[in-house]
C-alpha cells in the first residue's frame, strides 16, 4: 500500500505524520522522534519497513517544533500538547493504538498513554536520566505508563544502560553494544543491521501478544 503524509493542526501548531499501512493492519504503531533528530532515524525508518508486513501499520509523528525547522525541542508539556493534538487524526485509523517514541518521544507517549487511551507503550532509548546524572532519574514516567509497554534499550546508552532500570511491570529488550541510537561499534561482534533486526524483531513478537 502507498504510504501518505498528511499535516494535522494542534495546539502546539503543525504536525506532520507519514503513515506506513498494513493490509491487514491489528495494530497501529504511533512512534514519534527525539529531541535531537526526526523520522529519518535508522530504528523508525526500519519499523517502519519491516511491521506493515507483520500486520501492523507504523504512522512517524513529527512534532509541530520539528516541522516549522526549529533545532531545539520545547519544554516537556509542550511535547505533550503536540502529541495529544494528532491523537485524533491517529484514532481515525480505526485501530488499536500503540503509542510510541524514540528517547523524549517515549516520554510523551509514557506520559499520556492512559489519558489518551493507548492501547500499549513502545519505548526506544528511553532516557533514564540525562547522561552522567542517575539522581536525575524519569523512572515514574516509565513506570507509571499504566499499559503494557516494552522497552528497547542500547547497553551501552549513556541516558539509561540496561541494567540501571528499577523493577516495573514492563519488558525491556537489550540491544548489545548499542549506543542511544542503536550505533555499534565497528568492531563489536554484532553488526549495525543486526542490531536493527533485533530491534524489529522484537518489536514483531510483542505487538503479536498484544493480539
Amino acid at each position: 500500500m502507498t504510504d501518505v503524509t498528511e499535516n494535522v493542526e494542534t495546539d502546539a501548531g503543525t504536525a506532520r505524520v507519514t503513515w506506513h499501512p498494513a493490509k491487514k493492519a491489528r495494530f497501529l504503531l504511533a512512534v514519534s522522534h527525539g529531541a535531537g533528530g526526526g523520522i529519518g532515524a535508522r530504528d523508525l525508518q526500519a519499523l517502519a519497513a519491516v511491521l506493515p508486513g507483520h500486520g501492523v501499520s507504523v504512522a512517524l509523528v513529527e512534532q509541530p517544533w520539528r516541522v516549522a525547522g526549529k533545532k531545539v525541542a520545547p519544554a516537556p508539556k509542550t511535547l505533550d500538547v503536540g502529541w495529544r493534538g494528532v491523537w485524533p487524526a491517529l484514532l481515525g485509523a480505526r485501530l488499536p493504538v500503540v503509542a510510541g517514541g524514540r528517547s523524549a518521544g517515549a516520554r510523551v507517549a509514557c506520559r499520556t498513554a492512559t489519558e489518551l487511551g493507548a492501547a500499549a507503550v513502545f519505548a526506544l532509548s528511553f532516557p533514564l536520566h540525562p547522561p552522567g546524572r542517575p539522581e536525575k532519574s524519569r523512572a515514574g514516567e516509565l513506570l507509571g505508563s499504566g499499559v503494557p509497554t516494552l522497552v528497547v534499550q542500547g547497553g551501552n546508552d549513556p541516558f539509561g544502560k540496561p541494567e540501571e532500570f528499577p523493577p516495573g511491570s514492563y519488558e525491556l529488550i537489550e540491544v548489545p553494544y548499542g549506543d542511544h541510537g542503536f550505533a555499534v561499534p565497528k568492531r563489536a561482534p554484532v553488526s549495525q543491521d543486526e542490531a536493527l533486526r533485533t530491534i524489529t524483531d522484537e518489536v514483531v513478537r510483542w505487538t503479536a501478544s498484544l493480539a
